[in-house]
């Protein structure tokens, strides 16, 4: 436990005070000298020794108070005890205090009166020879470099200190700007999962309750009623893997960064294409050049972004033709995606309100390039945005725009893997986004999109 300062500097002053009172007592036991006298001595001692308390809140005026004490202590007194000890710390003090000039200057005058004061005395009662002069000069010298090295000692533990807090600080800013990437990442993997899938058991289910209102017959009810039941429960299953996968990766701040490859990415398009189809999306894929091994970050954001764009094509649409191509571009070491759906949204139903583009005047059941024909969504769609240009890039799940959903979230994931994402109304129509990915990653682009 340290003391405080000034009770530091209280103690050393009276240390100091003892010492030199001892050994005053000591060494001038057979001296003899008039009470005057003797009474000046001690007051001088105690001047000289008490002023130490105040030595690091005054240091040059404490140097100098001891330095006068002296002066006037040792020709007077016959006793000569040594007062000059706290002359000797007073000059330490200040230039540990980074008074170094002052020091400097102190011991120069100290040196400088000694040596005068010696040269004037008659040859046969002279004090101090030339070689105690030396040796005081290199005493005074002693001392204030000793102060300089303790002041530069002092303020290098300072700035270390300051750096480590500095350091401290700046570790706990990174750890929270990892935690805050962690959240947005996962908020941004639940809502790709949850968007598209509850998107999709909406139109599926929506789908089936029309069929069912428009086919009383039992058999053809529960016909139409398995096929709905079996396209919910596989997208379901689908959504209940991912997940798992999303929420697998939740880990303590103390643990590394999950390495096992995602639970989606290109690998698994195919079904993704299959469920949307199943919802009555009219989907077309193009793939055009040699396809690579991915990195499982950009496997994942692609993956990420065609889910988005079908899912908002399927919220926000009024058409259900949606066109996928997938590029290899070997020559910039890019892969390119483009998802266009083929019509621009209407202030009418959307593609989730009325599959396959039929709108609410009943018109009988045709199958059309696989998808559903002339099936009214169930109530429950009316509070779908409707209106605005684009489906394929609609901002935001159900047109909330929210940080991390929609053009913003993908665009996001996209930038994070050094690529690029455009999103807008195609010049023939319709709406397109456009993603540009790496398929090699620096160590600084590996962290989860």
């Amino acid at each position: 436990m340290r003391l405080p300062p000034r009770t530091a500097d209280a103690l050393l002053a009276g240390l100091v005070l003892l010492l030199v009172t001892v050994w005053t007592l000591i060494s001038g036991w057979h001296a003899h000298e008039s009470a005057p006298r003797a009474a000046l001595g001690w007051a001088l001692v105690l001047a000289g020794c008490g002023a130490l308390a105040l030595r690091r809140r005054w240091p040059v005026a404490v140097a100098v108070a001891t330095l006068l004490a002296c002066v006037a202590y040792y020709p007077h007194s016959a006793q000569d005890g040594p007062l000059l000890i706290a002359f000797a710390l007073a000059l330490y003090t200040t230039a540990a205090e980074g008074r170094f000039a002052a020091a400097v200057a102190l011991a120069a005058v100290t040196l400088l009166a000694v040596g005068l004061g010696e040269a004037r005395q008659a040859p046969g009662h002279r004090q101090i020879d030339g070689t105690a002069l030396a040796m005081l000069a290199g005493w005074l010298i002693s001392l204030v470099a000793v102060g300089r090295a303790q002041r530069t000692r002092t303020a290098y533990l300072h700035e270390v200190e300051q750096r480590a807090l500095a350091a401290e600080r700046e570790q706990e800013a990174r750890a929270r700007q990892s935690a805050t990437e962690e959240r947005l990442r996962i908020a941004r993997e639940l809502h790709d999962v949850l968007g598209h899938t509850v998107s999709l058991i909406n139109v599926q289910s929506g789908a089936a309750l029309h069929r069912l209102a428009k086919r009383p017959d039992p058999e053809a009810a529960l016909v139409t009623a398995t096929e709905a039941l079996t396209a919910v429960r596989t997208t379901s299953k689908d959504a209940l893997r991912e997940l798992r996968a999303t929420l697998g990766v939740l880990r303590g701040a103390d643990e590394a960064a999950p390495t096992a490859p995602p639970a989606s990415g290109l690998a698994l398009l195919g079904d993704l294409i299959a469920r949307a189809r199943a919802a009555g999306l009219d989907v077309r894929t193009r793939v055009t050049g040699t396809p690579v091994p991915l990195p499982p970050p950009v496997d994942l954001a692609a993956y990420r972004i065609v889910q988005e764009s079908l899912t908002n094509v399927t919220r926000h649409s009024a058409t259900t033709s949606v066109t996928v191509s997938l590029a290899w571009e070997a020559a910039t070491g890019t892969v390119r995606l483009r998802i266009a759906d083929g019509g621009g949204r209407a202030s009418g139903p959307t593609a989730a309100d009325t599959v396959a583009g039929s709108g609410d005047s009943g018109s009988s059941d045709s199958a059309s390039g696989g998808s559903w024909s002339g099936e009214t969504k169930s109530a429950g769609t009316g509070s779908r945005e409707t209106g605005s240009a684009g489906s394929a890039g609609s901002a935001g799940s159900a047109g909330s725009g929210n940080a991390g959903t929609g053009i913003r979230g993908m665009a996001e994931r996209a930038r994070a893997l050094g690529g690029t994402l455009t999103a807008g109304p195609a010049d023939g129509g319709g709406f397109v986004v456009e993603a540009r990915l790496p398929t090699t990653l620096t160590p600084q682009e590996g962290t989860p999109a």
